[in-house]
């Protein structure tokens, strides 16, 4: 059964791990519409993602809606899940905390679909007090969270917040 999918990227370099997850939903038949913040636009771009997706890419909260609705409750209403891959420390920090100054934090503030977030940062932010209180804070909300991986990170350590693989994002969802 087709969903509808909509897929926040956020400034972490597991981006490019995001397009896989795209053409993963794709390939069973899902609609993808992908939201990337402004930082994940620094890592890969909107043309990758609406190559893969087949649709537009939004990141505007103030662009001009496709429809006479705003792009953040839209996006919100026809989500079947939202999946947030990669899910930075500042976008869960965000949420925890019900802060909505970006289409993909105003998506997740106003839908009643399921959330997924797959959390990527270096494992001192992973770690962090704050970080996993606001884990803790939107498990309590029922947030799913695919668990990081441990290995290697880009900043040459090694430890937890590796994002996980594109597959175990996929069959979460």
């Amino acid at each position: 059964m087709a969903r509808t999918i909509v897929l926040g990227v956020t400034g972490s370099i597991a981006a490019y791990k995001a397009c896989e997850l795209v053409r993963l939903f794709v390939k069973n038949g899902d609609d993808v519409h992908v939201i990337m913040t402004d930082h994940a636009k620094e890592f890969v771009t909107p043309l990758t993602f609406r190559t893969l997706s087949r649709n537009p890419v939004e990141s505007d909260m103030f662009a001009d809606p496709l429809g006479w609705k705003p792009e953040h409750v839209s996006l919100a209403e026809a989500a079947d899940a939202l999946v947030i891959a990669p899910a930075t420390a500042n976008v869960l920090a965000k949420l925890a905390n019900g802060i909505a100054d970006d289409l993909l934090s105003s998506v997740a503030l106003a839908t009643k679909a399921p959330i997924v977030a797959a959390p990527a940062m270096n494992t001192g932010m992973w770690e962090n007090a704050a970080t996993q209180e606001n884990v803790a804070r939107l498990r309590a909300r029922g947030v799913r969270f695919v668990e990081t991986a441990t290995g290697e990170l880009a900043c040459g350590t090694s430890g937890p917040g590796r994002m996980a693989e594109p597959q175990a994002i996929f069959a979460a969802t």
